[in-house]
């Protein structure tokens, strides 16, 4: 039986992003028996559809948003019961400050707003340490410590070809990858490790990503597959850090004016 790369499924028209996230991770075997009847429609021509025959149950459904199968329960309420809290500390990345506490660091995600009581400005999630049960934070939703260019996936899943030939024969591959069903394209260079892993290097760097996540690869309109991410490169703010300290190192503190030699 012919294989199936996804093509034309996966990514599509606009619209149809999230179902390439979906088949990232679908085998082989049950994709080439797959039928995909709405696979090159938008939603919104669905619904006009739906409104020609009637079917306004179809037109009433409300969109799905976060996790749905939840209902309207709180989230936070939600996971505390089925995990114990773990109370810890928001600490901010800059100065290393307190500036309070939470019921548990496996209750936020890398990017989203932290609630802090207290605390009139937003700030948001830019690490987590769950040895420790800290939680890191940055004053803004553009800091710096939210970018990173580098990741690690696990053994990737190939949908069509096991890993594609171009990656075996150079062991590098342009192409595109997203982590969430709503962003843009980012992209990228993957680097075929030997236990089939891949790094993922980002032609820019990449707001919020997250271990867990999947990253899905895309070369045009043809889903390639997907692997989890298992380890992020450093922020743009650590690289940031690391390179005004080797200025200063560079520079001897006899350099900087107003100073003497050092004791």
């Amino acid at each position: 039986m012919k294989r199936c790369s996804s093509r034309n499924t996966s990514r599509g028209r606009k619209g149809s992003s999230e179902t390439g996230l979906k088949l990232g991770t679908v085998p082989q075997e049950a994709l080439r028996r797959t039928l995909f009847p709405l696979g090159e429609l938008t939603k919104d021509f669905v619904k006009k559809i739906a409104a020609e025959n009637r079917l306004h149950h179809v037109l009433q459904k409300k969109e799905s948003m976060g996790i749905c199968f939840i209902g309207k329960r709180n989230f936070e309420n939600f996971i505390l019961e089925y995990l114990q809290p773990r109370p810890g500390r928001f600490i901010s990345i800059e100065d290393n400050k307190v500036l309070g506490t939470h019921k548990g660091w496996f209750l936020y995600t890398l990017g989203q707003r932290a609630n802090i009581g207290g605390l009139r400005e937003p700030w948001y999630v830019v690490d987590k340490d769950g040895a420790k049960g800290d939680v890191l934070v940055a004053p803004r939703t553009d800091h710096p410590a939210l970018y990173r260019d580098l990741l690690r996936t696990g053994r990737v899943h190939w949908i069509a070809e096991e890993p594609t030939a171009a990656l075996v024969r150079d062991k590098m591959m342009e192409c595109h990858f997203r982590f969430r069903h709503q962003m843009a394209l980012v992209p990228c260079v993957l680097t075929l490790n030997q236990d089939g892993t891949v790094w993922v290097t980002a032609v820019k760097a990449v707001r919020a990503l997250a271990p867990g996540q999947f990253a899905v690869f895309y070369k045009g309109d043809e889903c390639l597959g997907s692997g989890k991410i298992l380890r992020l490169g450093p922020s743009a703010y650590t690289l940031q850090k690391g390179q005004r300290t080797s200025s200063v190192a560079k520079e001897g503190p006899s350099d900087s004016p107003g100073l003497g030699p050092a004791p």
